[in-house]
C-alpha cells in the first residue's frame, strides 16, 4: 500500500511479539535459567516484569535482588535455552510478512534483545532476508527501553526525523520509550502472551491506536496518516 504524500518516514518494528511470537518462549527461558540459579520465578512473573526490558537491564534488577551477581555466563545461559526453544516453537506472527510487504515506506527493526537473537529468531520466521541490514539492538545504545535511546539510534541511522518515525511495540517499555523519542506509536496485541483487555494498557501508556490483527497495519497506517492530531509532532 503506497501511501502519497505520507507524514511518515519510516516504520519501526519490534521483533518480539510483533515481528515474531517468540515473548512466551523467552519468558520460559528466563525463568528457567533464573531458577535454577536461586531466583524463582514463573514464565508469567517474568512477562509481567521484564516484557519489552533489555535482558541487560533485566539482569541488573535481578542482582540488585539477588544481592550477588549472576555467572557470568548467564546470558549465554539464556540464550543457549530460547534458542533450544526456538527450533521447535517459533512462529512468525500471523500475517506479519504480507504487511510489511504492503507498506511502502522505508522500515527497520529496534528490539531490546541481542543482534545473535534477533537474527537468529528473524532467521527462523522468514524474516531476516526481509528486514536486512536495518536491524538494531539495544546493546548498540547505552540505554535500553523505557528510555529512548534505541529508537532515536534506528532513526539517526535510517536517516529519519523521529517525529517522521512510526514504531509498531507491543510493550509498554517500548510505548513508554518511543513516545520519548517524539515519535508515533502502535500497539499490537495479537501475540500468543497478550492477555484480554491489553489493548486498552498499551493506549493508556501511550499508543494512538491498538490492533491485534497483522492485516490492519496498512489501513491503520493510512488511517493515522489522515489524521494529523494523532501524530507526533503535528
Amino acid at each position: 500500500m503506497k501511501i502519497p504524500n505520507s507524514k511518515f518516514d519510516l516504520v519501526i518494528f519490534d521483533c518480539d511479539g510483533v515481528l515474531v511470537d517468540s515473548e512466551v518462549i523467552s519468558c520460559r527461558a528466563h525463568s528457567e535459567t533464573l531458577t535454577r540459579h536461586g531466583y524463582p520465578i514463573t514464565a508469567d512473573e517474568v512477562l509481567d516484569r521484564f516484557l519489552g526490558v533489555s535482558d541487560r537491564e533485566a539482569r541488573q534488577a535481578v542482582e540488585a535482588e539477588l544481592g550477588r551477581k549472576l555467572p557470568d555466563d548467564f546470558e549465554g545461559q539464556v540464550k543457549q535455552a530460547t534458542l533450544q526453544f526456538y527450533a521447535g516453537d517459533l512462529r512468525a506472527i500471523l500475517h506479519v510478512g504480507d504487511a510489511i510487504a504492503a507498506i511502502d515506506l522505508p522500515k527497520c527493526v529496534a528490539s531490546s534483545g541481542t543482534p545473535e537473537k534477533i537474527h537468529h529468531g528473524l532467521g527462523c520466521a522468514g524474516l531476516y532476508d526481509v528486514l536486512a541490514p536495518h536491524i538494531f539492538s539495544a546493546t548498540q545504545v547505552k540505554r535500553g527501553k523505557p528510555a529512548p535511546d534505541l529508537f532515536l539510534f534506528a532513526a539517526e541511522q535510517m536517516r529519519a526525523s523521529p517525529e517522521r518515525c512510526l514504531v509498531i511495540e507491543d510493550s509498554l517499555p517500548g510505548i513508554i520509550g518511543a513516545r520519548a523519542a517524539g515519535m508515533t506509536v502502535l500497539g499490537f496485541h495479537g501475540g500468543s502472551h497478550c492477555r484480554p483487555g491489553y489493548g486498552d494498557t498499551l493506549r493508556a501508556a501511550g499508543a494512538v491506536m491498538a490492533f491485534d490483527d497483522m492485516r490492519q497495519l496498512p489501513g491503520l497506517i493510512a488511517q493515522i496518516d489522515r489524521k494529523p492530531g494523532l501524530i507526533a509532532g503535528f
